[in-house]
């Protein structure tokens, strides 16, 4: 852990940070950009220094192809999020703004108005084909107004600039620069970045990176526990914050903490008048649709799964907690069986995250629970969850590696999905993120009602056949939690970030990919060239596809691309 900073140098952070806000808010579009580019290249320059730190730290073994997960959710999701930033900035500065592709806009039979946000260019459709992501607008936004309701920063600039608090996380290494990026682009304010002890060994490499802007009096960073965190929370410099965390870390900010607090939160009565928003995980599920599924299909859905949930070891705000699957159909416990084929295979990951050990130990003492390692932190399976019954792991995110599961009546299709829809809405904690597993032929056979059912589903981040954490990779998406929490009902949050369109009035993003990998998508009548992702566990060369790929968003070269799909298609 670094040593925390001084309160001298908390004041003297903060200080210079007001006496620069001004600048970074009245600062030309046109000026802004370069300073966007040169953090391009520096991130890009630091990106195998940032990886080996993070592989280092979690105790990634040499050569593994599991770094490349840190290549992809560190420089790569930081990289993309840039290319994306500077696209608008240059659509804004040339007068092109909304940055929105022609034919894009669209409006469900009930009005809501729909946008298409990926694949944004032809290097999108090679490096990503089939993967597709829209984003849904609030009531109220029509085809007419849309362009009203975005970019409100950019439509009416402020004279004045604003200190943004940023409290990182520490299982993703790109969220707490990514965070401090969206407030700088899409606000206008500068911001203090607190690292979170568990990851601040990036710290000295994000103050590399964010040269410029440290310079030049727009970003500082701190270190150090939840001291440093409580003081910089109620300091007089600071006028807004953001954390990314859990439920118990937003209430101890907003509301206090022991008894104080709880009487606070129960009065609705905030200790501070500072706006806070927040992401801050949920129990996150996965529905699959019963179908017509090929012993290939159940091993390929069988890794899907396991990345949803194994993923960074499990350390992730959208990791699947919940599996729901159908009660009638046979091919659930098929899929089951594969499942734990995949978790055998794929090696124990260390749980490197605080108090995960113990997390882990209190799932494996559910009734229902088998460990599938016997090491502390091992992997749990807790099947056969009744749907009706009180379960803490349908109300608390654990946040290590468990995955639970239950399951719905699904002698009718329609009627199971729409339990299913009512089941995730009103039994699970959170509304970050949900997953969809289904088979082309039950999608047609569905129609409408597929449709029907992600409109209802109160997420922030609907994955169909793609797992939802593509949407925090992809950042042309919003990240958060579906509208309307408050600070008493938390849940998973209040605001969204990436959003690189610069959406006022984003309800929620649906992002989709193919049911088949490809070459066999060919078979199947799928149109695409993905083969098996590189974010998914049981990759064997994820490490060098992901390597190519961040080669690639900091130097779009076209000579770049046969490395990166050598080694995509030998997975």
């Amino acid at each position: 852990m670094t040593e925390p900073t001084s309160k001298d140098a908390l004041d003297a952070s903060v200080a210079r940070l007001n006496e620069a806000k001004d600048a970074w808010a009245r600062l030309p579009v046109g000026e802004r950009i370069p300073y966007f580019e040169r953090l391009r290249k520096k991130t890009a320059r630091h990106a195998e220094e940032w990886v080996r730190a993070a592989v280092d730290a979690k105790r990634i073994p040499e050569g593994s192809p599991l770094a490349g997960e840190e290549w992809l959710s560190g420089p790569y999701a930081m990289l993309h999020g840039l290319n994306r930033m500077i696209a608008t900035l240059e659509a804004i500065r040339s007068g092109r703004y909304p940055r929105l592709g022609a034919g894009s806009v669209r409006t469900r039979p009930d009005g809501q108005v729909i946008v298409d946000v990926y694949p944004g260019s032809l290097c999108d459709r090679l490096l990503t084909s089939g993967i597709r992501a829209e984003v849904w607008m609030e009531p109220g936004v029509t085809p007419e107004n849309l362009t009203d309701h975005m970019g409100s920063f950019y439509r009416s600039p402020q004279a004045r600039g604003k200190v943004a608090l940023v409290l990182g996380a520490g299982n993703i290494a790109s969220i707490g620069p990514l965070d401090v990026l969206y407030r700088m682009f899409a606000m206008g304010q500068v911001c203090l970045l607190k690292m979170n002890p568990v990851n601040d060994y990036l710290g000295n490499i994000f103050e590399n990176v964010f040269a410029d802007f440290v310079e030049a009096g727009w970003v500082r960073l701190a270190y150090g526990g939840a001291d440093v965190g409580a003081y910089l929370v109620s300091h007089p410099g600071i006028d807004e914050i953001h954390i990314t965390g859990s439920g118990k870390t937003h209430d101890a900010i907003v509301f206090g903490s022991g008894i104080e607090g709880e009487q606070r939160k129960a009065a609705n009565r905030p200790a501070t008048d500072k706006p806070v928003t927040s992401e801050l995980g949920n129990v996150s599920p996965t529905i699959v649709l019963p179908g017509p599924w090929s012993a290939p299909d159940f091993e390929f859905q069988a890794e899907h799964l396991a990345t949803q949930k194994f993923h960074n070891g499990g350390f992730n705000c959208i990791a699947c907690q919940v599996l729901v699957l159908p009660r009638d159909w046979s091919g659930s416990a098929k899929l089951m069986g594969a499942l734990q084929d995949v978790i055998r295979r794929t090696e124990m990951r260390h749980p490197y995250y605080p108090a995960a050990e113990q997390r882990q130990g209190r799932a494996a003492g559910h009734p229902q629970a088998a460990r599938l390692d016997s090491e502390p932190g091992g992997r749990t399976l807790i099947t056969d969850l009744d749907p009706d019954e009180v379960d803490s792991l349908f109300d608390e995110e654990v946040f290590a590696a468990v995955l639970a599961q239950t399951s719905l009546p699904s002698d009718d299709p329609v009627a199971y999905l729409q339990r299913a829809v009512a089941f995730c809405n009103e039994r699970l904690h959170g509304t970050l993120g949900v997953n969809i597993i289904a088979h082309p032929a039950t999608i047609k056979t569905l129609g409408s009602h597929l449709s029907e059912a992600i409109a209802g589903l109160r997420y922030g981040t609907v994955g169909l056949n793609l797992w939802q954490g593509a949407g925090y990779l992809l950042q042309d998406t919003p990240w958060g939690a579906f509208p309307g929490h408050t600070y008493q009902d938390i849940q998973s949050g209040i605001g969204k970030v990436h959003n690189t369109h610069l959406f006022d009035a984003a309800q929620k993003a649906v992002v989709y990919g193919p049911f088949f990998p490809f070459p066999r998508a060919l078979l199947h009548g799928e149109r695409h060239l993905l083969p098996k992702p590189p974010w998914f566990v049981t990759h064997r060369n994820a490490h060098r596809v992901a390597r190519r790929m961040v080669a690639f968003e900091a130097d779009a070269g076209l000579w770049r691309l046969p490395g990166i799909f050598w080694y995509a298609l030998r997975s």
